[in-house]
Parts: structure tokens; sequence; C-alpha cells
């Protein structure tokens, strides 16, 4: 478990890192993670030296919601106070991401079916 955790941790910690250096508009952790698939991609093997740990932590997700929790209660006020603002950036950023979601799946299927009748997809893959 400590070295898949340090594993996990090092990947972060290039992430960072890297973001650091570059001035990248990307979170640390999301290019760790990205490291962390490539380093996947390229040595299936490490999977499963990682997974039991990456489970575990997945399991007990909820309790890194915990801190956030707090932080809403301390300002159940403001929360009130600005309501309507925020039921409406919540309704229009939904309604934006389905569309969003909607239009790439579209656009995906068009392309998918031109890939398949120029017969690019007749060896299986």
């Amino acid at each position: 478990m400590i070295p898949a955790l340090a594993t996990l941790l090092v990947f972060q910690l290039l992430g960072e890192t890297l973001v650091l250096l570059s001035a990248a508009p990307v979170p640390g952790p999301v290019v760790g993670l990205a490291l962390l698939l490539l380093a996947l991609l390229l040595r299936p093997a490490s999977l499963e030296a990682i997974k039991p740990t990456a489970q575990g932590l997945l399991q007990h997700l909820s309790l890194l919601f915990v801190p956030a929790g707090v932080g809403v209660m301390q300002h159940l006020q403001r929360l009130g106070d600005e309501a309507l603002a925020l039921g409406v950036a919540l309704v229009l950023s939904t309604l934006l991401g389905l569309a969003a979601s909607a239009v790439t799946m579209l656009a995906l299927m068009r392309w998918q079916a031109r890939r398949h009748a120029g017969g690019e997809g007749r060896d299986g893959g």
C-alpha cells in the first residue's frame, strides 16, 4: 500500500511541478493523473500494484467532501442571500453542459458513421 500511495503522490508532484514550470492553466493533479495514465498504458503490469490502493481511496472519497460541507455550513447565510444567482448559475451551467455533451455525441456519431461507411472498420477494429 505504501509504495502505491508513494507512486500516486509522485505523479501528483510531477504534475504540480510541470504546471508550476510551464504556467499551464491546468491543475497539477490533473496533469499528474494524465502522466499516470500514460505510464500505465506503457506498463500495464503496474496497474495491479496500484489498483487496490486506488480502489480503497475511491471507496472513502466521500470523506474528502467533509471540509467542503463545513465550508458551506459556515457561509449558509451568504448562500441564502445569493440563492437566486446561484440557482440561475447552476441551471444554466447544467444546461450548457448537457448541450455540449449532446453536440459532442452527435459529432462523434457522425464521425463514426463516416468512418464505417468509408470501409475503415472492416478489420474488426
